[in-house]
């Protein structure tokens, strides 16, 4: 039996603010909203106990994964750590990628996996221990992100990494096809060998009752251009890498899709397409019914403006996703 719980990182602050007022009766708040373009007043009150207020809004996310263990980037995680009484999950791009360990905007690299001249694998697991480290040392957790395409993995690896993010972007998406980090694996069993090395390396290293209070997804918004694949090449990814950890460490709690929100375009076909798969079609990696999914992942986006000098995030966007979830 698949089991799915609604799983959204990047709304909980703006869902949570929404419901504590929600939740409370009319006799103990009160809004008042003018038709007209004016200021809204929003009453509360404070001595009325309703219960406790589970935090589920304290996770965070960036591009970067080598800042993570720089000067900088502890102090700041540290910072974060401080600000939660429950544990902070942390989400990052890029932890896969193939490269040196060098930090630039929008990029990083782990060199997890590299092949030698008779293509077997090589696994290096010292970056992404330099990453993880610091998370567990600050009480923090992962929220792991599967992803992006080893080089010597990917199915169109040249050319593999995209340029630094300056200058005029529409020049920067000029590139068709995009970079090969965004592909497909050429070899999904050995995609699924290095997820599940990955989750083994990570129970023999931090114990079982830790990784077990992580989170594992597969991707990051393959409904747009960080995946070069298709839908259905992204189900068979999806299928291979959370058979692979659910092997690993049976007990592992994975998800996706991290589509766009429901409210964009791309994203509620995508993601009305990835549940049906779930629940209806059996894995490419097992050939059964019964794919692996603890919770369901998406991104709603805000497009936010600037309106006056300050920047406003369309919250009728994060609220309409969230509905629509």
């Amino acid at each position: 039996m698949t089991r799915i719980k609604t799983f959204n990182n990047y709304i909980y602050i703006i869902i949570c603010l929404f419901l504590l007022s929600a939740f409370l009766p009319d006799s103990y708040s009160q809004v008042s909203v003018s038709p007209a373009a004016g200021p809204v007043n929003i009453r509360v009150n404070l001595a009325v106990e309703k219960g406790p207020l589970n935090p589920i809004w304290a996770f965070f996310g960036h591009d970067e994964p080598n800042y993570t263990y720089m000067k900088d980037g502890k102090k700041l995680l540290s910072e974060l750590a401080q600000l939660s009484k429950v544990p902070v999950y942390m989400r990052i791009h890029n932890i896969l990628n193939t490269g040196d360990g060098s930090a630039s905007l929008k990029w990083g690299s782990s060199n997890v996996y590299t092949e030698d001249k008779n293509g077997n694998p090589r696994y290096d697991w010292t970056i992404i221990d330099r990453i993880f480290d610091t998370y567990v040392e600050r009480g923090m957790k992962p929220l792991a992100e599967v992803g992006f395409m080893p080089q010597a993995l990917s199915s169109n690896p040249e050319p593999y990494r995209r340029p630094a993010m300056q200058g005029d972007p529409e020049e920067l998406r000029k590139l068709k096809g995009g970079y090969g980090h965004a592909y497909p694996p050429k070899d999904y069993v050995k995609f699924a060998n290095l997820v599940y090395e990955w989750v083994r390396h990570c129970v023999q290293r931090y114990g079982e009752k830790e990784v077990n209070t992580w989170l594992w997804e597969v991707w990051n918004e393959p409904d747009i251009s960080f995946w070069r694949g298709t839908m259905e090449e992204y189900f068979k990814l999806y299928d291979y890498s959370a058979d692979a950890i659910k092997r690993a460490l049976p007990t592992a709690t994975v998800g996706g899709p991290h589509s766009t929100g429901p409210a964009g375009k791309s994203g509620p076909i995508f993601l009305n397409a990835f549940i049906n798969h779930i629940l209806y079609e059996p894995s490419f990696a097992t050939g059964k019914k019964g794919i692996p999914l603890d919770f369901v992942a998406f991104h709603a986006k805000g497009q936010p403006q600037i309106v006056d000098g300050v920047v406003r995030m369309n919250a009728s966007l994060f609220i309409e996703s969230a509905s629509k979830s």
